[in-house]
């Protein structure tokens, strides 16, 4: 069973890859387009706890299209012309609500913010990140309402399956938040995605590892990594700055090496979105810098899956 794993998408590739989703989804490459709708989340204004998550500096991945100033639908058609000269493939586009929490507000709100970028030629659906306490019922099944004639996918930023390390960086909900609201989101038969950082301060390797198992068990479609990276204007620079020995940042091959370990216990079902975080170098205060795009990353990741004959789901054993 674990052998057929690595073929059953029809692709020599080692992991349940997202162009290949894509392609058996829509029939081609479709590409992201990110949008800034101008939301907080509860863990900056006050709801939750002030400051943000302490590795946040949304500049730091935004494109420069995405700016609040702007309608919705004028960022998506200059992130669409954006793609178009860098993915001359495409032929369709999803709309990526990314910066900070896009389900923080009311659903009369989020219906029409939603519909307007729908409404926008060449928009297949939409990826709406959010956190797992701004979630509720009725959030839900009008996300559900839209799924029914589009695809969407929401994508929880769980960060960690530790609590205490969720309150070391702030995040102001606790894992029990995240499974609870994957499940609810899954039972609606929306698409449900999650975003894992390994590197979090205080959490050793064999802690890290221990995640695969831990998320395999939950009912995702899609999950994404990243690695901490130590960025300008957040706390986590500063702390890095006071007490650097706190971190065990990673060397890109010992991340090559971990991911590798990681994949081979991780549910081969998932649909691995990103296996790397990018910043650009100019918001880097220090800590690790491998100076790759992602697209370098993934080849080596793939060359060293290669070298270790393993994969996605190598030793992955489901739980009854």
């Amino acid at each position: 069973m674990a052998e057929q794993s690595l073929y059953q998408w029809g692709t020599a590739r080692r992991f349940n890859s997202l162009p290949d989703h894509f392609k058996k989804q829509f029939g081609g490459r479709v590409q992201k387009v990110s949008v800034n709708a101008g939301f907080t989340c509860p863990n900056r204004d006050g709801k939750a706890g002030t400051g943000g998550c302490t590795y946040c500096n949304n500049n730091a991945f935004s494109p420069s299209y995405c700016l609040v100033e702007k309608p919705v639908t004028v960022q998506i058609g200059e992130g669409i012309e954006f793609h178009k000269t860098r993915y001359r493939r495409s032929f369709g586009y999803l709309v990526y609500f990314q910066s900070y929490t896009n389900t923080y507000a009311g659903s009369s709100h989020l219906r029409e913010i939603y519909e307007q970028a729908l409404s926008v030629p060449g928009v297949k659906g939409l990826v709406i990140g959010t956190r797992p306490d701004c979630v509720d019922e009725e959030i839900l099944n009008l996300i559900a309402s839209i799924a029914k004639d589009n695809y969407v996918i929401v994508e929880y930023g769980i960060e960690s399956c530790y609590n205490k390390t969720l309150k070391e960086i702030n995040r102001g909900h606790d894992f029990e938040a995240s499974v609870a609201a994957i499940r609810k989101t899954s039972e609606l038969g929306i698409r449900t995605g999650a975003h894992i950082i390994f590197g979090l301060p205080g959490e050793s390797r064999q802690d890290m590892l221990a995640e695969a198992e831990i998320l395999s068990a939950l009912p995702l479609d899609n999950i994404k990594f990243h690695q901490l990276q130590i960025v300008k204007d957040t706390l986590v620079a500063r702390q890095y700055s006071e007490e650097p020995e706190k971190f065990n940042l990673f060397t890109l091959e010992d991340y090559l090496d971990f991911l590798a370990e990681f994949i081979e216990r991780l549910n081969p079902s998932f649909v691995v979105e990103r296996f790397a975080g990018e910043v650009p170098l100019r918001f880097i205060a220090g800590g690790v810098r491998w100076g790759l795009r992602y697209d370098q990353v993934l080849g080596l990741f793939e060359q060293k899956l290669k070298e270790k004959d393993t994969w996605q789901g190598k030793y992955y054993s489901p739980v009854y």
